[in-house]
């Protein structure tokens, strides 16, 4: 069996962004306490290696924050896999840079940026002085030839920065609300800053003419009707860990009832616990009436770990999502504007 892995280091973070599903307090001392050590992480990472998993994803929160970063990342390369570093790049010092281009991971890694000067990134990362550490280590990676690439979100506070930054590679169509379901305030702000559907196409397709052709072909060779089955990810291949040991099918679906505490057992353990997660099929009938039908839903991205933060079930439809797939399609020409996918096959 082979697997993949997604590491979840640490829910703190040495940013504040406003849009963030997960950002505890870099200080926040019981956070760190309950993180799992050094040598909890190995043996996952371990496990990871026996069962296949070639690579390992490193997220948070802001995994540099983990005083055994450099530890964790050799060892998991020493086990002959890649790394995906994720990362806001304030961190990045002249050793680790120094490392990360010896000892290649072997993936890019993955920067996360708010802006083309300091008052619109710290408007998004609220900490003064994030904008020139966070460049500070770009700059590093350059020095140290690693190779990455610059992500970004679109935002009030930064939209014309994202519009006109050339080296942005990708940007979020959609901001996930918390999927640990623990702050009304902070889901409430994310909702807020979610830009019209209809902006968020128009800035794909400046940045990529080329986008709504590739959303026609992709939902050509992809348009067979879902079903009610809900999981049609990898979910129960995939594996994701949280910073205190707890498994999930993935880093976004943290519904009790589908996570595994590896207290309990081993990956593999969750990995068959989570393998019945493929019989699931929806009840909710908007979903069964819409989704189960539509002939878009490849293109779309609704999911179950959407609906639970959204809605706190796993099929209640997003309606952000279906407006913005359904924008998408009248721009790749699979639909005229106000069509409803689910009704172009209704018997």
């Amino acid at each position: 069996m082979t697997m993949r892995l997604d590491v979840e280091l640490t829910e703190r973070c040495d940013n504040n962004c406003l849009h963030c599903y997960i950002n505890r307090p870099a200080s926040d001392r019981d956070a760190r306490a309950r993180e799992l050590d050094a040598a909890a992480w190995k043996e996952i990472l371990q496990q990871a290696a026996d069962l296949g998993a070639l690579t390992v994803r490193f997220t948070g929160g802001e995994p540099l924050l983990r005083d055994d970063f450099k530890e964790l990342y050799i060892f998991a390369r020493r086990l002959g896999m890649k790394v995906q570093l994720f990362t806001n790049g304030r961190l990045i010092t002249p050793q680790l840079a120094s490392l990360l281009g010896n000892m290649p991971p072997l993936e890019k890694v993955e920067v996360t940026l708010y802006g083309m000067s300091p008052e619109t990134y710290e408007a998004v990362s609220r900490m003064k002085g994030s904008y020139e550490q966070a460049l500070r280590g770009v700059e590093l990676l350059r020095q140290e030839l690693v190779p990455f690439v610059v992500k970004g979100a679109i935002l009030p506070q930064n939209n014309e920065d994202m519009a006109r930054w050339d080296q942005l590679s990708s940007f979020p169509m959609f901001l996930e609300k918390r999927a640990r379901r623990d702050c009304e305030a902070c889901d409430m702000t994310i909702e807020s800053s979610r830009p019209l559907p209809e902006h968020v196409v128009d800035l794909v397709l400046r940045r990529s003419p080329a986008a709504a052709d590739e959303w026609l072909d992709f939902v050509r060779k992809n348009s067979s009707l879902p079903g009610p089955r809900l999981f049609q990810c990898g979910a129960g291949t995939t594996l994701a860990v949280d910073a205190y040991g707890v498994a999930q099918p993935c880093l976004s679906l943290r519904k009790p009832e589908l996570c595994f505490d590896l207290s309990d057992g081993s990956l593999e353990d969750a990995l068959q616990f989570f393998s019945k997660l493929k019989t699931l099929e929806a009840t909710n009938p908007l979903y069964i009436e819409r989704c189960a039908r539509c002939f878009l839903k490849s293109l779309c991205q609704q999911c179950p770990a959407r609906s639970w933060a959204e809605h706190g079930d796993l099929d209640t439809p997003v309606e952000y999502l279906c407006r913005l797939t359904h924008v998408q399609a009248v721009k790749a020409g699979l639909l005229t504007e106000g069509e409803r996918a689910w009704l172009v096959n209704k018997d």
